[in-house]
């Protein structure tokens, strides 16, 4: 028998691609009794190896392949192998390994300190092989230092102390391996066999090698790259193993010793949570019915004022809350609501923004009393045992929304109350996904980007049901028949498939957050990711670190409640009258909200902004809140395909009938006309009819979402019984089951839908009544991102707010609502300024100091000045360069050439001036003047240069649609505008800037749908184009390039269809259409550089010139000479300070 002890899966992530099911199974099939996982520096698998190797009857060993800091040579550490014997051992590597990643990190691993592990029990100890300090004493010849440090650990550690030998095919094995067994014999200390483990199978290696690369940057064939790994790592069998140690069999035995010593036993699925400190001594228990009835008090004075109304619904509310409590208490769960009220309810006293709720929690009336929701469950149907099911014990999950900007506040204050050492986030790893691993692997292979580039974008993008690279074989013709046809594509995926799915990378979950009831190590490990030193997470993810009794809170950022707060904020800054604003007094009933709905008008709408949800609103045209928390649940892929939709349209409009089913069921199918949208609903269908308990209901929609054959017809048989017992018809119970079955695939949880339908309706009121303050708000939350901030200001504009451009004298880091001439008459404003932030390469430091700089010793007079107030610190070059670019001194110089080319001299005249200052000067300080006279005459950019500059440090062109460039020129021969294409035309010239491109693979798999989006300034349209016309054409069909095309316009169902059927560049409608070409000349100068231009560039157009000369200007017609009018041509003539134009007829 023989049992692995050094092996590294894919959790090492640098190295091995061991998968930890593939592993089990070989075990099995070579009868080993035990297996140690030890990845190195982490037991991100421990969890997963530990739970498939009980489940298989082999003993999973926890270990780690640890790195030991060298202090005579930093840059080559030495290794150590470190087993645990027991919990004990388990919680000291926790222990170690957490001190290393958190305090111990050299560029991109941790390394532990030697001494520190003096202070660790329960581990037992490989020397490293030939890769630990003995063994690099041992090659260096060093044999009595070697053993002078190997009694040391030997009387450090006794008996779990061992020295380790590996035989796995390197050249200098065999050297080591008889120098440690001499030093072994004479100290005493047994010897063990390891075999370094990186791949289950020798054909494994190439997978292994290409992996090895991908995650060090190298090429696979690069002769340079170091070679670390030899095909023989792989698993070896026992049989094996004692060939390789036929000499030494003691070698062998030792490990199942070790194994026989080690005894690890991990508690699983026994959650644990933090003790919650109560006032007085109070019980949770008696603290939780006190806390809920307080707030409850508190939240019916908001919902009914008149006190009369509260008396009367006051009892209702009251029983379900009891209720709520007992089985809270019952449940043994008091400590996890209160935990979560407590550290939201400091967030919203501490000016945090939390949103009204998510996920199933919202049907909880104990929560909405606590302040963990703000949503009424009771007046929109919500149900507790969605949320917490007395009859399915299971922990209860709050997701909760916090500000994006403010959320890490929250986090900072559980971690000051229940102690940094008991609070972290948690690990997710990234995998080497379908498209991902082609373009990873093609670039290891170095094979042409553009190659796998094409390959990885045939692969569709589906989160859901994600593809893999076999689904894509089989299931896409084309795939298959490039992967037959080209052979560079074939290795492509051959060599990608074994990667596939391997883990690639550690990151952190986006809301998860534990918090311990001790230490966290007392359960996992922690790891820190290089270069984030205030990023602390466990190194089990979000599965593992509930299985050792770990509870996850859900800490989510919210872009959109940052929105908010902006929006707020900007709303009381303008109006004092506004302090007391609270979003949750916003009435649902607002006529001009439901109107924005209905039109579809809904960017920066939160959930409500894709085309395809606009679409829906637009046929729907909600009327009621519930309108709106049905869009929310029906807007995915299930019921937008099965029909539902479509139904749910036409019953609210009254083309279809409405069918309640039976007059028992009106009131709870009546808001979603007859259609069943909602779990809850399937829920409250069972209990009314059915007579299940909403417990036994839960469990009803759970088994119907599962599908299993055997439970559902259990099911069917019970509901049926239950109808007939309570009177109803048994054919009745037959259809409603059958539907119910039908639609729990599709269901949706109202208790979310409706918490984010709030949320929605929230941003939808604040677009409609405080558009800037709401628009300047999205836009700042936007702007790292250039396409969404583009889109925002698009919109902006469209809804007839005014975006002022960014000014150095009137910006804030954050775009911000203006006064205007609608402040004046005491209305919300109209007119948004640009924001300095947005400009790229513009940290928030140095924007900052612009704007405190200028509040406090006022506005800027011009560069000069900005150059000798700005800080040198926090400012430099490029920073000033991208302001002028993106025209922040227009106001003080419009001309933008001219500002840019004097920065260099105002830089250095302000350092003149300071050092100046610095000393008496007899000399007036003129370097102000010097600057100015340099660049007055700078010839301004074109309206193409300056959007290019634009683009540049913008990200897009602000100032002029880039159509602009070309309008007077092209509507002197194309007229029609894309607005104007309105109604079926045969065929009709058009012309737009290429916005997009956007590429379907066809529904047969033959080919691709190609749509590229066009844009002139009038509208924005969609225009499909023949697949052979587009790659015919690939070359000029780019983003942001000139299109001209002779389209036909159809009408479909009442849309208008746009098809190109031909292409015209540029050069070919001035070559076809111009006339002649006039150049202005107003100096001899200017003359002589028109006749070097001239004869450069002859050509086929006549020229004129148009020569001014004090009080005449006359036109002198060129006969005879003719010029070129390309591109290359016509920007010479620009470029040599000639102006031009060419004249159609």
């Amino acid at each position: 028998m023989f049992v692995h002890l050094r092996l590294h899966s894919e959790y090492s992530i640098v190295d091995g691609i061991v998968n930890i099911p593939h592993l089990i199974k070989k075990l099995e099939s070579f009868e080993q009794p035990a297996i140690a996982l030890s990845d190195q520096m982490n037991l991100f698998g421990f969890i997963k190896l530990y739970k498939a190797a009980r489940k298989a009857g082999i003993k999973p060993i926890v270990a780690c392949d640890l790195i030991v800091e060298n202090e005579e040579d930093l840059a080559n550490p030495h290794r150590l192998l470190a087993i645990a014997k027991n919990k004990e051992g388990y919680h000291s590597l926790c222990e170690l390994i957490s001190q290393a990643w958190l305090n111990n990190v050299r560029k991109d691993h941790a390394e532990i300190c030697k001494e520190w592990l003096k202070k660790y029990r329960g581990l037992i100890l490989l020397s490293g092989g030939k890769h630990g300090e003995i063994g690099h004493l041992l090659m260096s010849g060093k044999y009595e230092q070697a053993k002078t440090l190997a009694l040391a650990w030997k009387k450090e550690f006794g008996d779990d102390f061992y020295i380790e030998l590996q035989r796995a095919g390197f050249d200098d094995d065999e050297v080591y391996v008889q120098a440690a067994c001499q030093l072994a014999s004479e100290t005493d200390i047994p010897v063990v066999a390891t075999h370094p483990v990186q791949f289950l199978e020798k054909e494994e290696f190439t997978s292994h090698e290409i992996k090895y690369c991908i995650l060090g940057s190298y090429l696979l064939a690069d002769p340079k790259r170091e070679r670390c790994f030899i095909p023989e790592q792989y698993l070896k069998s026992t049989e094996e193993m004692k060939a390789l140690f036929h000499d030494i069999p003691s070698a062998i035995d030792n490990t199942i010793e070790i194994a026989k010593r080690c005894n690890v036993t991990i508690e699983l699925g026994n959650p644990q949570l933090p003790i919650f400190p109560t006032p007085n001594g109070e019980t949770l228990d008696d603290y939780l019915r006190t806390l809920s009835m307080q707030g409850l008090e508190k939240r019916l004075i908001q919902l009914y004022p008149d006190e009369k109304e509260r008396n009367e619904k006051r009892p209702v509310y009251v029983e379900r809350l009891n209720n709520e409590c007992d089985v809270i208490i019952k449940m043994k769960f008091p400590g996890y609501f209160l935990i979560v009220q407590d550290f939201i309810n400091w967030a919203k006293n501490n000016q945090v923004p939390v949103g009204p709720g998510r996920g199933s929690g919202a049907g909880s009336l104990v929560a909405y009393s606590l302040g963990i929701t703000d949503l009424d469950p009771l007046k929109y149907d919500l149900l507790f045992e969605r949320f917490l099911n007395p009859e399915r014990v299971s922990m209860p999950d709050f997701d909760v929304d916090f500000c994006k900007a403010n959320r890490d506040r929250v986090i900072e204050y559980v971690k000051e109350r229940y102690g940094r050492d008991a609070v972290s986030q948690i690990a997710t790893f990234g995998t080497l996904g379908a498209k991902a691993v082609v373009r990873d692997v093609g670039r290891v292979l170095d094979l042409p980007y553009s190659l796998c580039d094409y390959v990885s974008k045939i692969i569709p993008q589906d989160p859901a049901n994600p593809w893999s690279l076999e689904r894509a074989l089989k299931e896409l013709p084309e795939f298959k028949r490039m992967y037959e046809q080209d052979e560079q594509i074939k290795s492509l995926v051959d060599a990608s498939i074994p990667l596939e799915g391997l883990t690639r990378n550690v990151g952190m979950h986006a809301g998860g957050v534990l918090i311990a009831p001790g230490k966290l190590t007392d359960f996992c490990p922690l790891y820190c990711q290089p270069g984030h030193d205030d990023s602390v997470i466990s190194q089990y993810d979000k599965g593992d670190v509930e299985d050792v009794g770990l509870v996850k809170f859900d800490f989510l950022g919210l872009r959109n409640l940052t929105i908010l707060e902006w929006a707020v904020a900007y709303i009381k800054a303008f109006n004092p009258a506004a302090k007391d604003f609270d979003l949750l007094s916003i009435p649902v009933d607002d006529k001009a909200t439901f109107d924005l709905l209905s039109s579809g008008n809904t960017t920066a709408v939160f959930q409500l902004e894709s085309r395809g949800m606009k679409k829906l609103l637009k046929e729907l045209q909600p009327s009621t809140f519930e309108d709106i928390i049905a869009v929310c649940a029906l807007f995915r892929p299930g019921p937008l395909d099965s029909g539902m939709v479509t139904d749910f349209v036409n019953r609210k409009h009254g083309r279809a009938e409405i069918d309640y089913f039976h007059k028992d069921l009106e009131s709870t199918l009546s808001s979603t006309y007859g259609v069943i949208v909602y779990q809850e609903q399937v829920m409250l269908i069972s209990q009314i009819i059915g007579g299940y308990s909403l417990g036994g209901a839960d469990l009803l929609r759970r088994a119907m979402g599962k599908k299993k054959p055997e439970e559902m017809a259990k099911q069917r048989e019970i509901f049926q019984e239950g109808a007939v017992k309570k009177g109803y018809d048994r054919d009745l119970a037959v259809k409603l089951f059958d539907l119910m079955e039908k639609f729990a695939g599709y269901g949706f949880n109202k208790s979310h839908s409706a918490a984010y339908a709030l949320l929605a309706w929230q941003t939808a009121w604040m677009k409609v009544h405080y558009p800037a303050e709401f628009m300047a708000a999205t836009i700042s939350s936007e702007m790292d991102s250039t396409d969404s901030m583009q889109n925002f200001i698009v919109d902006s504009i469209a809804n007839g707010l005014r975006i002022l451009p960014v000014d150095i004298n009137e910006s804030d880091y954050m775009f911000k609502p203006v006064e205007d001439e609608f402040t004046k008459k005491g209305l919300s404003p109209r007119t948004i300024r640009y924001g300095l932030g947005a400009i790229k390469g513009a940290g928030e430091g140095a924007m900052e100091y612009i704007v405190a700089e200028r509040k406090k010793n006022g506005p800027y007079k011009d560069l000069y000045d900005f150059c000798c107030r700005l800080d040198k610190q926090v400012m430099n070059r490029r920073m000033i360069e991208n302001l002028v670019k993106a025209g922040a001194f227009d106001s003080i110089d419009p001309n933008r050439a001219a500002v840019l080319a004097s920065v260099s001299s105002c830089l250095e005249a302000a350092v003149q001036s300071h050092q100046n200052s610095m000393q008496d000067s007899l000399f007036p300080d003129d370097s102000h003047m010097v600057v100015h006279n340099m660049v007055k005459d700078h010839r301004p950019w074109t309206m193409k240069e300056l959007l290019e500059h634009e683009k540049i440090v913008l990200g897009f062109h602000f100032s002029y649609h880039l159509f602009d460039i070309w309008r007077d020129e092209i509507r002197r021969v194309i007229p029609t505008s894309l607005q104007k294409l309105n109604k079926p035309m045969s065929s009709v010239m058009i012309a737009g800037v290429i916005e997009d491109i956007r590429v379907f693979p066809k529904k047969d798999g033959n080919g691709h749908v190609y749509i590229l989006i066009l844009n002139d300034g009038t509208q924005t349209i969609e225009a499909s184009i023949k697949e052979d016309l587009y790659l015919m054409n690939k070359e000029i069909l780019q983003k942001e390039s000139l299109l001209i095309a002779n389209v036909k316009v159809s009408e479909y169902n009442g849309t208008i269809r746009v098809a190109i059927m031909s292409l015209m560049t540029l050069e070919a409608l001035r070559n076809e259409y111009a006339r002649y070409l006039t150049v202005e000349i107003h100096d001899t100068k200017q003359l002589d550089s028109f006749k070097k231009w001239a004869k450069k560039h002859p050509g086929h157009l006549p020229v004129s010139v148009q020569v001014s000369h004090q009080d005449f200007v006359c036109e002198l017609s060129l006969n005879g000479f003719k010029a070129s009018i390309s591109e290359p041509a016509l920007e010479q003539l620009h470029n040599s300070g000639l102006v031009y134009k060419i004249n159609y007829i």
